[in-house]
């Protein structure tokens, strides 16, 4: 019947339709999933891969210098006591004060010296007396010998005791001499020329002459020269000679650095540190410098012809010391290798590298020899537009 014909004509193209629709569904899942997986295929093998950079050995032909710390001391640095006890009567310079040779510091009161010494100079004129006497006593006896009126005894007596008042005079002598030699200790004077760096002491207190750190007056420094003791490591005690000229800086004076040179060596390594000591000698004309400052000194060495790779390259295994090479294909070679002198952020090599070779930077321990990995291009310096070389 016609209208059962329409009917069927319809539900077959509803069903065509339908069909259709489901296949152009089913196709457009079938590519989404297709994208998806070439896209996480993609995205792994990104992951996946390592992006490293690298550095080239460098030829130590200019020298390293080698910077380590040290302290500044006076050329001289001398504490300043008393020889004569007593009170302190008045104190002349302070802290700070500059002062040369042989000027006054300070003085002492001590009535006890000088009443030794009145005490020494009667004593010494009494001794003087019996030597007067013992000498014309010599003589009458002398002239009496010669009369035959006395012994030969008698007369060897009255020699000998000429004899001893003349050795009690000169030990009388000697005694007020350093009694006076004493009294002059009452005056405290600079040694030497330099500043005053201490002063221990004020007017009224008791100044004692014996032994031990309380009887320190003033601290006395020479400024000009400087000392600085530094500690040079074994490794590069060879390179250090007498006369080699060395920088000094200190951190508070930026931009300032100090010309100054090894005065000498201790020719010795130290069995507990491994170090040798050296003595830089250091100009301060201008007194920008104060001894105990911490400073830096910087010294230069010596070429070794070596090559030098930042310290940053080196992996430490179980094999040992090792690099990471990255070959022509760009994949990971680890090689060994004999590092000499560690200059801090670079380090000496000895054996294992060329100068051709690239090396990765601070390598991660997950890399293996025979790992791809991609070398990231070096950024161009600042200012430059040019890569480094």
């Amino acid at each position: 019947m016609p209208e059962d014909r329409k009917v069927i004509r319809r539900a077959r193209v509803v069903a065509l339709v339908v069909l259709v629709l489901l296949a152009v569904g089913a196709g457009r899942t079938v590519m989404s999933r297709m994208s998806n997986a070439t896209a996480l295929e993609t995205g792994t093998a990104e992951r996946a891969r390592q992006y490293v950079k690298v550095a080239v050995p460098k030829s130590d032909a200019a020298g390293q210098t080698l910077t380590l710390p040290g302290t500044l001391q006076g050329y001289v640095q001398s504490p300043i006591a008393a020889r004569a006890s007593g009170y302190l009567k008045r104190w002349t310079r302070d802290i700070g004060s500059r002062v040369e040779k042989g000027e006054l510091l300070a003085e002492i009161d001590a009535p006890e010296i000088d009443q030794q010494l009145s005490q020494a100079i009667a004593a010494r004129e009494q001794t003087a007396s019996s030597l007067g006497l013992a000498k014309s006593t010599r003589a009458r006896w002398e002239a009496l010998r010669k009369r035959d009126a006395v012994s030969q005894q008698e007369l060897d007596e009255k020699r000998s005791g000429e004899v001893q008042a003349a050795a009690n005079l000169a030990a009388a002598d000697a005694n007020v001499e350093r009694l006076r030699q004493l009294e002059g200790f009452k005056r405290v004077v600079a040694p030497f020329a330099g500043v005053i760096t201490r002063r221990n002491v004020d007017v009224g207190d008791l100044i004692d002459a014996g032994g031990g750190a309380g009887r320190i007056l003033f601290t006395l420094a020479q400024t000009d020269p400087l000392r600085v003791y530094v500690y040079v490591p074994q490794a590069y005690s060879q390179l250090v000679k007498p006369g080699q000229e060395v920088s000094v800086t200190q951190a508070e004076l930026r931009g300032q650095a100090f010309r100054g040179s090894v005065a000498r060596t201790a020719a010795s390594i130290d069995t507990a540190t491994r170090t040798m000591q050296i003595e830089v000698q250091l100009p301060n004309r201008e007194g920008q410098l104060l001894p105990g400052a911490y400073v830096q000194v910087s010294l230069p060495l010596q070429s070794s012809k070596a090559l030098v790779i930042p310290s940053s390259t080196l992996m430490f295994r179980g094999q040992g010391i090792l690099v990471a090479l990255v070959d022509g294909e760009g994949r990971i070679r680890l090689r060994p290798v004999k590092v000499g002198r560690n200059y801090g952020e670079t380090v000496e090599v000895l054996d294992g590298v060329s100068a051709a070779d690239r090396l990765v930077m601070n390598p991660s321990d997950s890399l293996g020899e025979g790992d791809q990995v991609t070398v990231v291009p070096a950024k161009p310096e600042a200012g430059t537009g040019k890569k480094p070389a």
